[in-house]
């Protein structure tokens, strides 16, 4: 049998009924653009796929020749954001695809996030409790707080029934 390449996209990708295993959504191939300062991914809302992403964003940061730091900021932000939607903003176990993109810029990398979980408005910074002792502190509320405190902006927005989140980071000698 012969593999096309590229591969197609499956056309029944939501349809119901399906495996689990079956639910995935790929970036088929390394998610580039014609414009090679662009990356596109789209996952399915399994926690399982977020180290495939973390893979491809630490390539695309560092053939772009951004600082470790950086790559481990947006990796950092993007894991937790994409943790929270998958694991707290669906409530029902069917798949959905969520969508990054990767722009860099003259002086700054700009993520946008689009999924279809819950409304989450995580662009206020949380009050964060870092004095109290990890064994008495309450869990959660430190994630957000820490995307805050790596990204440079932190905006959102609920577009057609979509959460839009767009984090940017700069990469310029005098970024924080």
């Amino acid at each position: 049998r012969r593999m096309r390449y590229p591969p197609e996209p499956p056309t029944d990708f939501f349809r119901r009924g399906r495996a689990k295993d079956e639910r995935r959504v790929s970036s088929h191939g390394d998610g580039m653009t014609l414009d090679e300062n662009v990356l596109e991914l789209a996952l399915a809302n399994e926690l399982e796929e977020i180290a495939g992403v973390a893979a491809k964003i630490d390539a695309f940061c560092e053939g772009r020749e951004l600082s470790p730091d950086i790559a481990y900021a947006v990796n950092l932000s993007i894991d937790e954001i994409l943790t929270n939607a998958i694991s707290y903003g669906y409530d029902d176990d069917e798949p959905h695809r969520i969508e990054i993109t990767v722009r860099v810029e003259a002086d700054s990398i700009v993520v946008v996030i689009r999924d279809d979980s819950a409304p989450f408005d995580l662009s206020a910074e949380p009050e964060a409790d870092v004095e109290t002792g990890l064994d008495d502190r309450e869990i959660g509320g430190l994630g957000i707080f820490l995307v805050h405190q790596m990204m440079d902006e932190v905006e959102y927005a609920r577009v057609d029934d979509r959460n839009v989140v767009t984090l940017t980071k700069r990469t310029t000698a005098d970024a924080d």
